[in-house]
C-alpha cells in the first residue's frame, strides 16, 4: 500500500523571525568580508591611478559609495521588516542580495587604493534601517516608490562621481558604471511592481539626508 505525502506550506515569518533575520543581516553587512556573486567589473583593467592625490580622491569617492551601499542594505532590511506582503518582502530581499556585490566591489577598490572604509557605517546603517521601516509602514506601494526614488538619486550621485574621477581611472569608472546600471534596474523594477511616486517634500528630505552622509563619508 502506498501513501502520498502532501508538501507542507512554507512557514510564514513572524515578528521574531524577521527581527533575527534583520539582526543577522546587520552584523553581516557591517562586519563580514563580502564576496560578490558576479565578476569584479574592474577585472583585467590595468591600474592607472598613480599620483597620491588621485588615489586618495578615488578612495574617498569609493568610501562614499560603500557607505551608500551599507545604507541601502539597511533601507531594504527596514522595509522588508514591516512589508505587508510576502511578494514585496521577497522583492526587497532580492535587491538587497544583488547590492551585496556592490559592497564587495567598493570595499575591494578602496583597499586597492590603500584607503579605508567609513567608521560611521554603523550610524548610517541604524539610521537607514529606521527610515526604511518608516517608509514600509506607509504601505507597500509607498515603500516600493521609496526604493525607486532612492535608486534614482543614487544613479544621479554615481554619475556625479564619474564626472569627478580622474579621466584615466578606468578601474574605478568600470565599477561605478556597473553599479549605476544595477541601481537603475532596481528602481525600474520597483515601479513596475506597483511603486508610486513620492511627494516633493519626501524626495527633498531624502536628498538632504543623502548629502549629509556623502559629505561626511568623504572624510570619515
Amino acid at each position: 500500500m502506498s501513501t502520498t505525502t502532501t508538501p507542507s506550506a512554507p512557514r510564514s515569518l513572524g515578528p521574531g523571525d524577521r527581527l533575527l533575520i534583520a539582526l543577522d543581516q546587520a552584523v553581516r553587512t557591517l562586519l563580514a568580508d563580502h564576496h560578490a556573486s558576479r565578476p569584479y567589473p574592474a577585472e583585467g583593467i590595468p591600474e592607472s591611478v598613480e599620483s597620491e592625490q588621485d588615489r586618495k580622491h578615488a578612495a574617498a569617492l569609493m568610501r562614499i559609495n560603500h557607505a551608500g551601499e551599507v545604507a541601502a542594505q539597511a533601507l531594504y532590511q527596514g522595509q522588508a521588516f514591516v512589508a505587508g506582503s510576502a511578494a514585496t518582502r521577497e522583492s526587497l530581499m532580492e535587491a538587497a542580495r544583488e547590492e551585496t556585490d556592490h559592497l564587495a566591489w567598493c570595499a575591494k577598490r578602496v583597499r586597492e587604493l590603500d584607503g579605508r572604509l567609513s567608521i560611521l557605517n554603523p550610524i548610517w546603517y541604524a539610521g537607514s534601517f529606521a527610515i526604511g521601516a518608516l517608509a514600509g509602514l506607509a504601505g507597500d506601494r509607498t515603500s516600493l516608490g521609496f526604493v525607486a526614488e532612492t535608486e534614482r538619486q543614487v544613479v544621479e550621485h554615481l554619475e556625479g562621481h564619474l564626472s569627478r574621477l580622474a579621466k584615466h581611472d578606468a578601474r574605478t569608472r568600470a565599477i561605478i558604471e556597473q553599479m549605476a546600471e544595477d541601481e537603475e534596474r532596481h528602481g525600474r523594477n520597483a515601479m513596475l511592481a506597483g511603486g508610486e511616486k513620492l511627494p516633493f517634500l519626501a524626495r527633498s528630505l531624502m536628498k538632504l539626508t543623502a548629502r549629509v552622509m556623502t559629505r561626511s563619508a568623504y572624510w570619515v
